[in-house]
């Protein structure tokens, strides 16, 4: 940093500094947007907002099967079998599109609806949404965030919105000292009353994770002064699960987090770790008052996830599918790794369940495993030999005769056999939610090198019988994917082309 005191106390000379490099990044960024010809995000938001005003009446049509997609809200009709699925992103690699398109599935009829009503919430993705039964049904949602096309600008959310089911209309619900502006928060309902945790806020410059927990009453419409008591508070983080018990206690699991470890270096945290909140016994008649607990949950111990797909069944249990933890991480770069276990967690007894579910081999698949079953056959017909290095062993049969058989070697395979075709695969941000006893999974993504596949297959579990229905199949041909090497050379060059140009700017004093 050329002839800067590296050893002067900090103060207000860091604060200095920093507002320096915040003011470097935000004239870098603004010569990329201007390279890219991208508008600024508060315009871009103010033009989302004024085309959602423009919509004059209430549409509801026939339509496709939603589009690939993640980081959604997928939710049961609390009186119809019928799914709602509303808003999230698509990201090809080279841009983003943000939805907030309001999807309705007739369970029995499989058809798609699309419903468009004036004014409702402008596209976002990372929000939540619940559904009630009060009134004939409602939608509840808070929050989200809006990424730009280049992914180089942000805007979170901190509205709350309340669709009625009944007359089709949305409303914003204004309501002071709420949340502030947030994505990746959970949020539940237990006894009339909207519980949202965590959350994180990203400018692309700086970040902050939360582990605040907000009420608000379904009742009097207002956010609740909570009070928590005690010493124990969960860390601060989002994309975890949260989930109501019968009783009323709210557990909260798992997620992740990023901290400052030194100068211009910070670390992903992956959480393991449970807690549940409830009332505070020893408040009197106050009802506000809440402290958490730590759980040691018993049964399976999961692996660290974080993005997972959960949602809570009428069974009292709360079911869990996917999740990604990130691996291999170092200041450049970071690997994920995906899971495709479906968990339940029993609210009541505080137990972890992994469900075995059998897999059915497709007709392609059985033929195949026919094949190698005659190849080991007729093998096993012929004289063989048999050798063995304390570690492996190898069987080879054939004729004693000049003529060539096929034969099966019984080495163990280092690679992991193919999964069948007609459960889930590994994933992260699917939706997930439960309509009468059946399992309903939607969406996602997997990344596998550079590349970022989202996917829209759908799938269906009769929670009774474990057994999975696929109604939507995973075709690669879904996934719009850009060359992403291509793409991030040339966000390199352009990158190292920026950096060169500021080179001369840096002060040498």
């Amino acid at each position: 940093m050329g002839k800067k005191d590296k050893n002067k106390k900090k103060g207000k000379g860091a604060e200095k500094t920093a507002m320096k490099t915040d003011k470097k990044l935000a004239a870098k960024q603004k010569k990329m947007l201007e390279k890219l010809g991208e508008a600024n995000i508060a315009d871009i938001i103010h033009m989302l907002e004024t085309k959602e005003g423009k919509v004059a009446t209430i549409t509801e049509n026939v339509c496709p099967a939603p589009t690939p997609r993640s980081n959604f809200t997928l939710v049961a009709h609390p009186e119809k079998e019928e799914l709602i699925m509303f808003g999230g992103e698509l990201y090809t690699g080279s841009k983003t599109t943000i939805y907030n398109d309001l999807y309705f599935y007739n369970i029995k009829s499989g058809e798609w609806r699309e419903l468009k009503s004036p004014s409702g919430p402008t596209p976002r993705s990372g929000h939540q949404m619940v559904a009630v039964a009060s009134n004939g049904g409602e939608l509840w949602l808070f929050g989200g965030e809006h990424a730009s096309p280049s992914q180089l600008q942000f805007h979170h959310y901190k509205d709350l919105w309340k669709l009625s089911l009944k007359s089709r209309k949305w409303e914003k619900i204004s309501a002071p000292n709420g949340p502030s502006a947030r994505s990746g928060h959970r949020m539940t309902v237990s006894k009339k009353r909207l519980f949202i945790f965590g959350g994180f806020l990203d400018n692309n410059q700086s970040y902050n994770y939360y582990n605040d927990m907000h009420i608000f009453s379904l009742e009097t419409y207002q956010w609740l002064k909570v009070e928590i008591s005690g010493v124990v508070v969960p860390p601060a983080r989002s994309g975890c699960c949260i989930a109501a018990a019968p009783d009323g206690k709210i557990f909260v699991w798992g997620g992740y987090s990023r901290a400052s470890m030194k100068k211009e270096v910070d670390r992903g945290v992956t959480h393991t770790d449970m807690f549940v909140l409830s009332q505070d016994k020893n408040s009197g008649d106050a009802d506000n008052k809440y402290k958490w607990a730590a759980v040691k949950p018993g049964g399976y111990r999961p692996k660290p996830r974080s993005s997972v797909g959960f949602t809570v069944g009428a069974n009292g249990k709360a079911y869990c599918f996917g999740g990604v933890m990130d691996v291999d991480e170092d200041d450049e770069n970071v690997q994920g790794q995906f899971g495709d276990e479906l968990l339940a967690f029993d609210l009541t007894s505080q137990s972890w369940r992994l469900q075995e579910i059998p897999t059915k081999n497709s007709p392609a698949e059985k033929k195949n495993t026919e094949a190698i079953n005659d190849v080991e056959m007729s093998a096993a017909a012929n004289p063989v030999t048999t050798t063995s290095d304390g570690i492996f062993t190898v069987t080879v049969g054939g004729p004693t005769s000049s003529a060539s058989t096929s034969y099966v070697s019984s080495i163990p395979s280092l690679f992991p056999k193919a999964k069948p075709t007609n459960v889930p695969s590994a994933r992260m941000n699917p939706g997930l939610c439960i309509c009468k006893g059946i399992l309903y999974l939607f969406g996602g993504i997997f990344e596998e090198d550079e590349k970022q596949l989202t996917y829209n297959d759908f799938y269906s579990l009769d929670l009774h019988k474990l057994e999975w229905k696929v109604i939507i199949p995973n075709s690669l041909k879904a996934h719009e994917c850009d060359d992403s090497e291509s793409s991030s050379s040339d966000e390199e060059a352009s990158s190292q082309d920026e950096d060169s140009s500021e080179d001369s700017d840096m002060d040498t004093d």
